[in-house]
């Protein structure tokens, strides 16, 4: 995959058109440079190679005629994405693609707020990051998220909620202001917050009172891989493990992979073709292979997050528990516009290792649960640990 970035995650088209899905306001998307593993490769379909590729050539050409007579290149790109019905395919400023880039790091412009939408379409806070501005207004954990900006959240899907969150290229830049309505039991009130530049914390560890471990990833941003092998590595011996995915939007396809080879013994992850290749995705040997675990997802867990969920669904390694995913199962590709600009299109899908395709359909649980579902888990894993 050597000079290759693959994206695996939804992202917002620029002016509030479509989705950031991470709702601390993250682009942490999933680039994975030159870092898989290919063996096996095969070329499977010219036609669909030769519509990909008159794709990307579209939007370059629509671009540099706008350049030519003057024109706004960007605003060109995207119409020409529009035009191609390329549901996730995005055009981002330099600037925008710069702040993209920073974020595949961890940091990230946002009010540090993670919500959900619960039963009967009401928005709850489920984390605000400590330091963040959403912590210094005392915004808590099971606050009541009731408008942004004027606009009521209640019963909005949650990708819309996000896009409201994070703004749109006029209004998304740190110290920019948000208008928030809350209710906490019954008092309701107004907090204005800045956005600032933080720094994401993409692993969270927990030990619950009966020892099982809750390894909690909020999204795939680079060493969070390695965090969740860490974390394996330190867990109480013969306990079981959560890792809960409920909430991740995606993220870096290589650390997907890297937290999979926490708990396979090498193998395969999933396959993806990219441009009519068809290519595959393996764990690294040597990863716990018999301590008990459940997979907790609902419907904002997507793209590498599933990716991960299907590769431990099929290969028999985790009960899933939760509620069906989200169903992003493309793959993007970015490249570089004559002004400087980047689009970035659809140019491949990955299936499960058993050959399960995500997009449009997403991951049914071994368990469904909608409510509770931590609870169930933790019995789960204790029937698991049982048959032993």
């Amino acid at each position: 995959m050597s000079g290759r970035d693959l994206f695996c995650q939804p992202h917002r088209v620029r002016r509030g058109a479509a989705l950031t899905l991470v709702f601390a306001s993250v682009l942490a998307a999933g680039a994975a440079t030159g870092s898989f593993d290919t063996p096996g490769r095969k070329s499977v379909s010219p036609a669909a190679r030769t519509a990909q590729a008159g794709h990307q050539d579209d939007v370059a050409d629509a671009a540099a005629e706008a350049m030519a007579d003057g024109k706004s290149p960007v605003e060109a790109a995207e119409r020409a994405v529009s035009r191609s019905g390329d549901r996730w395919g995005a055009v981002y400023s330099q600037g925008e693609y710069e702040e993209f880039e920073e974020a595949l790091g961890g940091r990230y412009t946002g009010v540090g707020l993670w919500a959900r939408r619960e039963r009967g379409g009401r928005i709850e806070v489920t984390r605000v990051q400590s330091g963040s501005p959403a912590a210094t207004a005392g915004i808590r954990k099971g606050d009541r998220l009731r408008s942004i900006d004027g606009h009521r959240v209640d019963g909005r899907p949650v990708t819309e909620v996000v896009s409201l969150l994070r703004g749109d290229a006029t209004d998304a830049d740190a110290g920019t202001a948000v208008d928030l309505g809350l209710q906490r039991g019954t008092r309701a009130w107004s907090e204005t917050l800045h956005r600032a530049r933080l720094s994401t914390d993409s692993v969270s560890v927990r030990e619950l009172p009966g020892g099982v471990t809750v390894i909690k990833v909020a999204a795939f941003t680079k060493g969070s891989g390695d965090l969740v092998r860490t974390a394996v590595a330190g867990a109480p011996v013969d306990e079981g493990i959560v890792l809960d995915l409920r909430g991740n939007s995606g993220g870096l396809v290589t650390e997907a992979v890297t937290a999979a080879s926490a708990f396979l013994d090498g193998g395969l992850v999933a396959t993806y073709d990219v441009n009519g290749d068809q290519e595959a995705l393996h764990a690294d040997p040597g990863g716990d292979t018999t301590r008990p675990l459940v997979a907790l997802v609902d419907g904002g867990t997507m793209s590498a997050a599933e990716l991960l969920t299907g590769g431990l669904q099929d290969r028999g390694r985790a009960v899933v528990v939760g509620s069906r995913t989200f169903g992003k199962g493309s793959v993007q590709m970015p490249s570089r516009l004559p002004d400087g600009s980047v689009a970035e299109l659809t140019v491949g899908h990955y299936r499960t290792p058993s050959g399960r395709t995500v997009d449009a359909r997403g991951i049914t649980p071994d368990l469904e649960v909608e409510e509770g579902a931590l609870e169930r888990a933790e019995t789960v894993l204790s029937g698991l640990g049982d048959a032993e």
